[in-house]
């Protein structure tokens, strides 16, 4: 497959829109308008990384914490892929979001997701994870190279560790047009194929990777990692740069002052253990990320 067809299929899945709305809790339902509830209610986007209906619980425990610091009803919004996340913000249906870091590349150019948080670890410290390739213990592939003439499961299209970082690996070694890669439809999907030996090597992360292992469902002794990425660093949570910046202020602070009881359960979705309180970050601290997508060729047009 040519690399043009590789970057555009990255890209091509910021098109349409699902989302699927969880209320905070009833005492918080009375939201009225004010400087941190411009609306009567604030939305919260989450990309569908893991299975919804585990995300859901554990966003509900953050987002309830901070409708409590905002005096305003938090909806936890988990969105039908990647692409919708983004679409929703630039439509003006999201006040915050999480966004894996490419898709906060394209949210941050088409929807103006500004950067204000992301998950540390127990010292306060920034959190990375790495994007790798697996294959089976007794696999005859010991290289990236050695993936010519097999089968490849991607995660998600649009995803930094499932998509992008992969595809560009393949790339670089000159084997794009050479390997029988396919979207499993998201990271444990992706390491399930593997698992059930449907296919010759997987994409597994590194946060995939961890609660794998801690549910039991990934014997890493059966498997080999024959390729991993540069450091990511971990998602950051974003407000929409055409609210008013008091709000935006008083987002940035609630975020930042959270309990990590509120976080951890999230946290450890993330690959971080031992969890700790929400970090400040801002649009620079995801540079490598629009680097990537300058030199894959991934633009604002593509999407």
């Amino acid at each position: 497959m040519k690399k043009t067809t590789i970057l555009a299929a990255s890209a091509v899945a910021l098109l349409g829109l699902g989302l699927t709305a969880c209320s905070a809790p009833s005492e918080a339902a009375s939201g009225e308008a004010s400087a941190t509830c411009p609306d009567g209610k604030i939305r919260f986007g989450i990309l569908p990384y893991e299975d919804p209906e585990r995300l859901e619980p554990a966003y509900q425990v953050l987002a309830d914490a901070l409708s409590e610091k905002l005096d305003c009803p938090v909806e936890v919004s988990i969105t039908e892929d990647y692409a919708a996340e983004v679409l929703a913000m630039e439509n003006d249906q999201l006040e915050i979001a999480q966004f894996g870091p490419l898709g906060f590349v394209f949210a941050n150019e088409r929807a103006g997701a500004t950067a204000m948080a992301s998950f540390g670890d127990a010292e306060g410290k920034p959190t990375t994870y790495t994007g790798g390739i697996w294959v089976a213990k007794d696999s005859p592939v010991q290289t990236i190279e050695d993936l010519k003439g097999k089968t490849l499961a991607l995660g998600s299209p649009g995803s930094t560790s499932g998509d992008a970082l992969p595809m560009s690996a393949l790339v670089e070694a000159g084997i794009e047009e050479d390997v029988q890669w396919d979207y499993a439809g998201g990271h444990p999907e992706a390491l399930l194929s593997l698992v059930n030996g449907t296919v010759d090597a997987a994409q597994i992360n590194s946060q995939t990777l961890a609660t794998a292992k801690a549910e039991g469902t990934f014997d890493e002794t059966q498997f080999r990692q024959i390729w991993e990425s540069e450091p990511i660093p971990n998602d950051p949570i974003t407000v929409r740069e055409n609210l008013p910046q008091e709000f935006q202020d008083a987002v940035k602070e609630a975020l930042l002052s959270l309990d990590t009881a509120a976080v951890e359960e999230v946290s450890g979705f993330l690959g971080v253990d031992p969890a700790g309180p929400l970090i400040e970050v801002d649009d620079k601290t995801y540079q490598p990320l629009f680097d990537l997508a300058e030199t894959m060729g991934l633009t604002e047009a593509d999407v």
